[in-house]
């Protein structure tokens, strides 16, 4: 015989582990009647519901040809990202590695984060690894496109 199982929980009350015992009896004579009865506790996990979103106010960004933009840097843009908990389960440890554009043709920095502003986070700005090797853009060659 087997079972199935299907558990629901409440939002309002949170629980560590669930617990079942399952008993088997018949009505005639048994040897061994201590072998019918079987408990089973399992940890719960709760599914999480996240939603991430992002937002930035520069929607365009302006594409010179190699050496004869003046300016040191680009203009400044922000951009936002929100990690939602849409869920009522509480979410512990929850990390988010952003790995950003950074590098251009011959190397050419095209981005550089200035600050970071975090709200009931902690945020650190480190930069990529030794072995995770950062992968230029490479050069787009519009001349032949009509559009």
């Amino acid at each position: 015989v087997s079972f199935t199982l299907e558990l629901e929980f409440s939002c309002t009350i949170l629980l560590d582990r669930a617990e079942v015992m399952l008993q088997a009896t018949s009505d005639s004579t048994e040897a061994t009647p201590q072998d019918n009865v079987v408990k089973l506790s399992v940890p719960i996990r709760y599914e999480p519901n996240l939603f991430l979103s992002s937002n930035t106010n520069l929607h365009r960004y302006e594409v010179h040809p190699l050496g004869t933009f003046i300016h040191s840097s680009g203009p400044e843009f922000t951009t936002t990202v929100k990690v939602q908990n849409l869920g009522c389960y509480p979410i512990q440890n929850v990390t988010l590695h952003m790995a950003l554009p950074a590098l251009g043709h011959h190397q050419a920095a095209i981005l550089s984060v200035t600050h970071v502003l975090a709200e009931n986070a902690t945020c650190v700005l480190q930069p990529p690894d030794e072995g995770m090797q950062v992968v230029p853009v490479p050069p787009e060659d519009l001349q032949h496109m009509d559009r």
